[in-house]
């Protein structure tokens, strides 16, 4: 079990707790992004559903390969006892893996990885959780096209032909997916869809054991937290819980006290290299990704229609845009630049003038160049650009190791997820929520430096 997790200790911890039979009920996978999290918690799932002979001992059982029926529907994500939520990004992914599927379409493994990768987000449009929600009825046609076509490929034989018919269908479903993600998604997870999983976890599983997998748990609001920490609080005896997020402490103590955590840590280079060979057949030269990710999310961003190199020095410019402008204001009122904001200018300036960003102290051109640098955030790109000024922001107080560039940090993670809010709920353009982001930010700040003078 767990053989297809590459360089996570995390999952060794795992398989010696299900052997010796003291599996927490619930649990939380946390790391950085492309650390295999989900892909760790998919797998718990057909761990624990397997009806293998010798399943969940040392002698037998849990194999990926395991040819009992419970692992075939897990492997292609169609078991009934499971069921997945919570907003992360798709595009990137499915899009990497139909191109390693149309390279080699008579290889079963790209088939499934394709396939999969796909189920991933069809499942957060699942029936059990879709029921009443409001946003169903805007994409209804989108999921029954999408499902027909999953469905038609699904169905492909080995040794198809027609390649100009397959590279056209496995467009549409990328082009499928891209929509559904734009329009379907939720930036939190909503109080309606932790409802119907608590329901749907109180009934009987259709085999040995039911999993709920939760996504960047982090995303809820009040409401829904308090409906979640219900079903912590009681889980059904037939039932695993696994939440995901990338830091632990962003997980209210009343939830997390009633979870176990497991860490996910980052990869060496190495060892994603050996992830990107045998996942997705790429020979990575580099040592480093220019963005200071990892090797995996670099490659999977490349496949983006505003890929994170594009998106990586308008984050960069922004927030040096921002320090200057803020520095200028503060100048102004004789208050005293915090090392905070000179940090900024220090780490990311040379990267904003290389990619050929002029300096500029007007919020207005510089939101106007933002828009037309990145096409008006096209396909969903928005919010991929806020994380990247908050990862920006992140890794200045990292460095810094300042108590006092950790509050700067608070201040933009609360603007930056009121902006995302913005676009991603209330629909409003990034132009007026990038205005709204540029004006709190500077107030929030100079507020902040008016307090402590």
């Amino acid at each position: 079990m767990f053989e297809n997790i590459i360089e996570q200790g995390a999952v060794s911890q795992l398989h010696d707790d299900i052997l010796s039979g003291c599996s927490a009920p619930s649990m939380l996978f946390y790391g950085p992004s492309g650390s295999g999290k989900g892909s760790a918690a998919l797998e718990l799932a057909r761990v624990f559903s397997c009806e293998g002979e010798g399943c969940l001992t040392s002698e037998g059982g849990g194999s990926w390969k395991c040819s009992c029926p419970s692992c075939g529907r897990h492997r292609y994500l169609l078991h009934d006892d499971l069921l997945l939520l919570g907003k992360r990004s798709f595009s990137a992914e499915i899009a990497a893996y139909c191109s390693v599927f149309l390279r080699s379409p008579a290889n079963k493994n790209t088939k499934l990885l394709f396939y999969r990768s796909l189920r991933k987000l069809q499942l957060r449009f699942s029936p059990v959780l879709m029921e009443d929600d409001p946003k169903f009825g805007k994409i209804a046609s989108l999921l029954q096209s999408f499902d027909e076509r999953l469905s038609d490929f699904l169905s492909l034989s080995e040794d198809t032909e027609d390649k100009t018919a397959l590279e056209k269908l496995c467009g549409l479903l990328v082009k499928d997916a891209l929509a559904l993600e734009t329009d379907g998604m939720s930036a939190n997870i909503p109080i309606g869809h932790i409802r119907r999983a608590a329901y749907w976890c109180r009934l009987s599983p259709n085999g040995r054991r039911k999993t709920l997998i939760i996504e960047n748990a982090e995303n809820m609001r009040d409401e829904a937290r308090n409906s979640l920490l219900k079903l912590l609080e009681e889980p059904p005896v037939s039932l695993s819980i696994v939440l995901t997020s990338q830091r632990r402490e962003v997980i209210i103590p009343t939830i997390l006290s009633r979870l176990r955590p497991y860490r996910f840590l980052k990869r060496s280079v190495e060892g994603e290299k050996d992830v990107l060979r045998r996942v997705f057949q790429h020979t990575h030269d580099e040592e480093s990704p220019k963005t200071g990710n990892s090797l995996i999310t670099s490659y999977l961003d490349s496949f983006l229609p505003a890929n994170k190199e594009k998106l990586y020095p308008l984050a960069a410019w922004f927030v040096v845009s921002l320090a200057r402008i803020t520095a200028l204001k503060m100048k102004k009122k004789e208050i005293s630049l915090p090392p905070f904001l000179t940090g900024i200018g220090d780490c990311y300036a040379s990267i904003a003038e290389t990619a050929g960003f002029e300096r500029s102290v007007k919020s207005s051109e510089i939101i106007k160049t933002l828009l037309v640098k990145s096409s008006n955030f096209e396909d969903d790109s928005f919010s991929r650009f806020l994380k990247l000024c908050l990862d920006l922001i992140a890794e200045t107080a990292k460095k810094a190791e300042d108590h006092q560039y950790i509050s700067y940090y608070d201040i933009f993670k609360k603007s930056i997820g009121e902006a995302a809010a913005a676009v991603d709920v209330l629909n409003q353009s990034p132009a007026l929520a990038l205005e709204a982001l540029f004006y709190n930010l500077k107030k929030a700040m100079l507020n902040k430096e008016k307090v402590w003078r």
